[in-house]
Formats: C-alpha cells, sequence, structure tokens
C-alpha cells in the first residue's frame, strides 16, 4: 500500500490536494511547518522512514516575490535547501518526489509559449531561488517529477482572484497591469494533475517515459493580468468598480516579473493524456464557491 506525504499542505495547493484525497494513492500524511520541518534532515528522514513513505509532494515555497528580495535568505532555504533535502530523502528511501516550481525560472522575454526545455533565467530573488530548487533535485539521483505552473489561485489563502475581489468591493477603480501575459492555473485543476501524474507511479512504462522530468502546467488559454482582473470582477457581479488597465512602470514593485510567461502543456498533456479546461471555467467555479460561503 502506497505511502504519500503532502508537505506545504495548508497553502492554495495543500489544502486543494486535501480536497481530492480520495484520488491520491495510499495513506495520506499531510503536513505543514507545525508537524514537520522539511529543512531538518534528520527529522524528515525519519518521518519518511516511520511512516513508510514512498510518494512526496512538496507544495511547501516561499511566494511572497517582492518579499524575497529583502529576504532572499529566507527564500533560499525554503525554495533551495528544502528541495534539496526532500529530493536526498526520496532517494536514500526510494521514494518518488513531485516538486512545484514556477514560471519564474523565465525572463518572460520569449516569442511563444515556454517548452520545458527552452533557456531559463530568472529576474527575481524568488525566480532564482525556486531554479536552485530544481537543480538540487535533478543532481541528487532521486525519481523525481518537476511541475511549473503559473499564476496560481483557489478559494483558499491570499491570492490573486480574491484581492481583486476585495479592492473592487472597497473602491471605485482597481488599476491592474496589461503588459504582463501568462495563463491563470486554478489549485483544484493542478492538484488534480497530480493525483493523475503520481497513479501511474507503479506503472512500468511511467518509469520509462513519466519520471525525472520537467513538466508544464496552467489552464488554457492566454490573458494579461488585467483581462484576468476584468474576468474576476465580472465573475463576481461587482457592478460597482472600474477595472483600469496599466503599464507595469505605473505600478512599481521589488521584483522583476516576466512580461510573457506563458506556458506550453503539450508534454504532460501527451505521456498522460490530460484534458486541460480553459481558465475561465475554473474561474466560475472558484468565484460561485466563494460567493457560496461568504
Amino acid at each position: 500500500m502506497a505511502s504519500t506525504l503532502i508537505t506545504g499542505a495548508n497553502g492554495q495547493l495543500g489544502r486543494s490536494l486535501r480536497e481530492i484525497a480520495g484520488k491520491l494513492p495510499g495513506t495520506l500524511h499531510f503536513t505543514d511547518i507545525g508537524e514537520l520541518d522539511i529543512c531538518d534532515k534528520s527529522a524528515l528522514n525519519e518521518y519518511v522512514k516511520t511512516n513508510h513513505i514512498d510518494i512526496i509532494i512538496n507544495c511547501a515555497a516561499y511566494t511572497a516575490v517582492d518579499k524575497a528580495e529583502d529576504e532572499p535568505e529566507i527564500a533560499a532555504m525554503i525554495n533551495s535547501r528544502a528541495p534539496g533535502i526532500l529530493a536526498e530523502t526520496a532517494r536514500e528511501n526510494g521514494a518518488l518526489l513531485v516538486h512545484i516550481s514556477t514560471d519564474y525560472v523565465f525572463d518572460g522575454k520569449g516569442p511563444r509559449p515556454y517548452k520545458e526545455s527552452d533557456r531559463t533565467s530568472p529576474t527575481s530573488v524568488y525566480g532564482k531561488t525556486k531554479l536552485a530548487g530544481e537543480k538540487a533535485i535533478e543532481e541528487s539521483g532521486c525519481r523525481y517529477i518537476i511541475i511549473r505552473t503559473a499564476w496560481l489561485y483557489s478559494e483558499y489563502g491570499n491570492n490573486f482572484a480574491k484581492t481583486i475581489i476585495r479592492l473592487a468591493k472597497e473602491r471605485d477603480v482597481v488599476s491592474v497591469v496589461f503588459d504582463q501575459t501568462g495563463t491563470p492555473t486554478y489549485a483544484g485543476d493542478l492538484a488534480d494533475a497530480i493525483a493523475e501524474v503520481v497513479s501511474h507511479k507503479d506503472d512500468p512504462e511511467f518509469h520509462k517515459k513519466g519520471e525525472n522530468r520537467i513538466y508544464h502546467f496552467s489552464n488554457e488559454g492566454v490573458c494579461s493580468w488585467y483581462d484576468f482582473a476584468l474576468e474576476i470582477v465580472e465573475r463576481a457581479g461587482i457592478k460597482t468598480a472600474t477595472v483600469k488597465p496599466v503599464t507595469s512602470d505605473q505600478f512599481p514593485s521589488k521584483a522583476s516579473r516576466p512580461a510573457y510567461s506563458v506556458l506550453d502543456k503539450g508534454q504532460i498533456k501527451n505521456i498522460y493524456g490530460l484534458t486541460i479546461p480553459h481558465w475561465k471555467i475554473p474561474l466560475k467555479k472558484c468565484i460561485d464557491s466563494l460567493n457560496n460561503n461568504r
């Protein structure tokens, strides 16, 4: 019987994985910093051995992009060192590590959707630490799958969708950049994709073509942050606020963000037979859920 460890279980993706627990294999162990410090190698190794863990899904990350510019050591500990420790532990215990990374490993200057094989060139501390985490996993010798995602949102925690809804209720005008383009990702859809990926763990063909790869996953379609915000406000039924498009230089931030970070999802769709919905479909589901729980 499989035994699966989910780290960072109180975050958006971790909570979305809790929602689909029945799709994940074997006994599930949902942990966050209060239950397990993944930067503590001895504690992590003991936990994995004691609970006979054979799948580790790492949802833990330092995601405060601007704050990371002021806290590079903390960002590196969580985004770079912790994945390396998880990878070493996975290798020593024969476990599969599924790790979540980001579109910020690219500089956003590309002319087309990014493939997994495209050159990485992060421009922020956040992106650099996430890329270092990827490399630590690749160099560890463990069995791994790395999934890069983008613009994650859900009913849980703090995210762009919930922030826009709050601001639209507080203000007459909400300014949002229109010169940064990508694709939103509903955490519930990413959770489903992870469940599908790990369901093949014991398939011999999976070891040949599925493991030790980087994949890209987001919802389908392309939009700017402005387009995303406009759809959020309309779906939420907020009539009192106007969403105003502005350029990035009108909205300065500490961290540089990719101007274009659309991800090519052909590889994960082809290998696992995934059908991924357009970003507007899960957005409606998410906002309906938020409205029902007000």
